[in-house]
């Protein structure tokens, strides 16, 4: 289709509906049947076109894997929890914790076996950290804050074994196919990490508030529940470390060292079955396959390992089942961001700003991307929904303005980072501050001054690397 201003009507529904319900959802869902409708003006036949994108986004052999690694994912974590692989961890971990330096050494340290996911690392790291607040001699919130910056902020950039990367990759593929571009979208997710310039400034703020800065005072109430209670029993703090639970470690790290392992292996297998050398395996492989297999492989492992300790076969189903059905909402959310994707494709999206952003200086490009993304994923508290709605209109702005694509994606990426981070509404916000008993709003508006520091410098790093790249 031509381009024409009827190629960015579905967007002006997405974002302000996603701002005004702070659900990221309905916004899309809007999205798509009005640009369904715009490709079919009848009264059945927008919502036939909505139904036949949705379902051939979900018949595409890369979509279904992903869709595959991410429930078989959250199932294996779901088996995790139910064995008692992470109240293993924590109790061992906080019988060895003495000082303030042990334990902030141990929450980055964790990061080597907990970099799945941040909820992930929220209940093995925060209730280890509650435990010992007396002991560590700072805020809940600076401790909270603390613990944020080794979780979305490190997991972004992790290229493998993470609940992120396969949807990252999507939404990469999503974005360079509209395009027309037949580019490795794992090969440019690896090129935009370094890019990813909020995640790196927000890492080194937490080494340095962790390390070198010390509350000069404690903030006061409503920020402190935690430190009210003095006889507050940690266990009560998340059902993964409730003491119905068992204590068996090996349980976590088992199947976190399996699936790192058998993913590093068959990814170089399959390159190296192309008859290439060792280091170029790793590149000309193909990188979802060999996660998708590495997982299923782990998940048969695992889940012998643990029938052989006794736990019911009945029961690892059942929380391999309630695990993968916890991310049904997101498998909902990217097929809904494929549907919307191909819909704009088709209203002629990319011609549209290409043909209308000329004006803008290249220079600016990655930095506008950027803070627009992160204004977004603020009042929306999604980085997933961001990225989804934000990275067809970037990678239509690189071609555009002759911008190299890694740093419009890794701007991309860094904007959904900043609302997972900032946002009150995020999970990862939430979750922290219910682990740790703070009052949301507070937490939020604590954390912000940092984020919006980060932010500045990372708007000011990608005008500054446009000259370079």
């Amino acid at each position: 289709m031509e381009s024409s201003w009827f190629a960015i009507v579905p967007f002006l529904f997405v974002i302000p509906i996603a701002i005004y319900t702070k659900q990221v959802l309905p916004g899309l869902f809007v999205g798509l049947l009005v640009g369904s409708y715009l490709i079919e003006p009848t009264l059945l036949g927008g919502v036939q076109a909505m139904f036949i994108y949705v379902v051939q986004a979900l018949i595409d052999p890369n979509n279904i894997k992903i869709i595959v690694f991410l429930y078989s994912f959250s199932g294996l974590v779901g088996m995790v929890k139910v064995t008692g692989g992470i109240r293993g961890f924590v109790e061992k971990a906080a019988e060895r914790i003495h000082t303030r330096k042990q334990a902030l050494v141990l929450t980055y340290v964790s990061t080597i076996g907990t970099f799945s996911a941040p909820t992930f690392r929220f209940v093995t790291i925060a209730p280890i950290m509650r435990a010992l607040l007396k002991r560590v001699k700072m805020t809940t919130a600076e401790l909270g804050f603390i613990i944020e910056t080794t979780a979305t902020p490190v997991i972004v950039l992790i290229p493998v074994a993470t609940a992120f990367v396969g949807y990252m990759v999507s939404v990469i593929q999503m974005a360079t196919e509209n395009e027309g571009l037949e580019i490795d979208s794992y090969s440019l997710f690896i090129q935009s990490i370094p890019f990813n310039f909020f995640s790196i400034v927000m890492i080194g703020l937490g080494i340095y508030l962790s390390f070198f800065h010390h509350a000069k005072k404690k903030s006061t109430a409503p920020l402190e529940i935690a430190e009210q209670e003095e006889d507050d029993d940690w266990h009560e703090c998340h059902p993964v470390v409730s003491t119905e639970l068992p204590i068996k470690p090996w349980n976590l790290v088992v199947p976190l060292v399996l699936v790192i392992i058998l993913t590093l292996f068959l990814t170089w297998w399959d390159g190296y079955e192309r008859g290439v050398g060792p280091l170029e395996a790793f590149i000309r492989a193909n990188v979802l396959d060999a996660m998708v297999v590495a997982l299923l492989l782990t998940t048969m492992v695992t889940m012998l390992f643990y029938l052989l300790q006794k736990f019911k076969l009945s029961d690892l189903i059942e929380s391999f089942v309630f695990g993968g059905n916890e991310l049904m909402s997101v498998i909902i959310l990217l097929s809904v961001v494929w549907g919307l994707s191909s819909v704009t494709d088709d209203l002629g999206f990319s011609s549209f700003v290409t043909a209308h952003t000329s004006w803008i200086p290249p220079l600016f490009i990655a930095p506008l991307v950027f803070l627009f993304g992160a204004a977004v994923s603020y009042f929306i508290g999604s980085a997933w929904g961001t990225w989804g709605i934000l990275m067809p209109l970037g990678m239509a702005l690189a071609i555009a303005g002759d911008v190299a694509f890694p740093l419009v994606v890794g701007a991309v990426f860094a904007s959904g980072a900043f609302g997972a981070f900032a946002s009150p509404l995020s999970d990862d916000t939430n979750t922290i501050a219910k682990i740790l008993g703070l009052t949301v709003i507070d937490y939020a508006k604590y954390k912000l001054k940092p984020a919006l520091i980060a932010a500045a410098i990372t708007a000011l790093l990608y005008t500054v690397v446009t000259f370079v790249v």
